[in-house]
């Protein structure tokens, strides 16, 4: 079987997104067992250990934004996908691509307050919405002006929150003005990381869910909104490079071997680089707060670009290599089912971190966490695919495709 048929080419993208799916839970599971900065700083939250450290330093170099940016670049790719299809079968893609987008909204809107305060499902829903009016693009078009897109917005991002080094100078200097060494104090008061912020946020997070959910309606009802500001910046930038790469069947496993091949080694070999760079010289300055947020929301954006770029085409060579091992078909299984995957984690998630739950907010070591995650790894791959074989679509799947098309969806694969 060649790599145009329509069974490799689904395989392709289901295995791509089983991986990502899988691995974006290592960077979230930090954000749910710890206060938010955590997810920046091993020295927040964490006593700091060496462990705590090496952890750090592994999900930042290998998994930090880059399992988001595969997803970003797969959800183009699908998006365009259920385009084709809705045009194939006579149907108006705007309406399936805008009822798809509509009902993912308030599934990410029901995510955030009801489970999460890390969804990307909303984000993804207005971001997807927007890239609808590119979809004629051709592909080299969607991809270099993804690609360029991409690239403003990440100097914009290094331009802006670099002015947080020139605050941090001017406070710095012995005659500082008082104005200065407020507006400094405010920043940094801002981030939330204070004894007292931490423990406030800890409190929150290990109490009840009614407690959480009035957090919510009451002092976060606007971050799904605020995340619309700056976050499609690069969110709809990656998408429009999925989509570009489906419509040139890159990410169906169409390209040259050795473009593959050579993606591979070199992208991640020079993300690695850029990465470890980053994470030596974070060690090196011992996680002072401005350099460390400089460094994870700012100067990684372009190196994770092209991280992600050899991660997928290292994954796709796996893919071709190994297609027909039984564990890729089960990858490729929890990548039908990433939706319910996502959303089934983070409820297993907060039951474990939350009060309404276990409780163990903060108790579980970042080391420690890592046998969760793998846990979790070998429940999607365990049961994703024995439903698959009974059932068309994942639970959660099939309630989004119900709810789209206005009428309850065939569910069971008759015999």
């Amino acid at each position: 079987m060649n790599a145009t048929t329509p069974q490799i080419r689904h395989i392709t993208l289901d295995a791509l997104r089983g991986f990502a799916v899988m691995g974006i839970l290592w960077m979230n599971i930090t954000a749910f067992g710890f206060p938010e900065m955590a997810y920046v700083s091993p020295v927040i939250g964490t006593p700091g250990s060496p462990s705590d450290i090496a952890s750090w330093m592994i999900s930042f170099i290998f998994f930090d934004g880059k399992m988001r940016a595969i997803f970003s670049l797969l959800f183009g790719a699908s998006m365009m996908l259920v385009i084709e299809r809705a045009a194939a079968t006579g149907q108006s893609p705007a309406h399936v691509h805008f009822s798809r987008m509509f009902w993912l909204g308030i599934f990410g809107l029901c995510h955030f307050f009801l489970l999460w305060w890390g969804d990307i499902l909303f984000l993804y829903a207005v971001s997807g919405a927007v890239v609808y009016v590119f979809r004629d693009w051709s592909s080299e078009r969607l991809i270099k002006t993804g690609v360029l897109a991409y690239i403003i917005a990440a100097i914009l991002l290094i331009l802006g929150l670099g002015s947080m080094f020139y605050l941090q100078m001017q406070a710095a200097q012995p005659n500082a003005s008082p104005e200065i060494l407020d507006d400094f104090a405010e920043m940094i008061d801002g981030l939330g990381i204070s004894v007292q912020s931490l423990a406030q946020e800890t409190a929150l997070y290990r109490g009840s869910f009614w407690h959480l959910l009035m957090d919510k309606l009451t002092q976060q009802v606007s971050t799904p909104f605020d995340n619309l500001i700056l976050s499609p910046l690069e969110t709809i930038p990656l998408m429009m490079i999925g989509m570009g790469l489906y419509k040139s069947g890159f990410l169906l496993g169409q390209a040259d071997p050795l473009l593959y091949r050579r993606l591979g080694i070199w992208a991640t070999a020079i993300g690695t680089l850029f990465f470890t760079a980053m994470a030596l010289l974070a060690v090196y300055k011992k996680f002072d707060i401005i350099l460390i947020m400089n460094i994870t929301q700012a100067w990684s954006a372009l190196p994770r670009l092209v991280m992600a770029t050899g991660y997928v085409s290292l994954l796709i060579m796996l893919i071709q290599r190994f297609g027909h091992q039984p564990l890729l078909h089960r990858v490729a299984a929890a990548g039908r089912m990433a939706f319910s995957n996502y959303l089934g984690t983070s409820l297993v998630m907060a039951f474990i971190f939350y009060g309404w739950g276990l409780g163990l907010f903060s108790t579980v070591g970042r080391a420690q966490m890592v046998v969760l995650v793998f846990s979790t790894w070998i429940t999607m791959l365990l049961w994703s695919k024995p439903w698959l074989m009974r059932y068309r679509y994942g639970p959660l799947e099939w309630l989004w495709r119900s709810l789209a098309r206005r009428e309850l969806q065939p569910m069971a694969i008759s015999r």
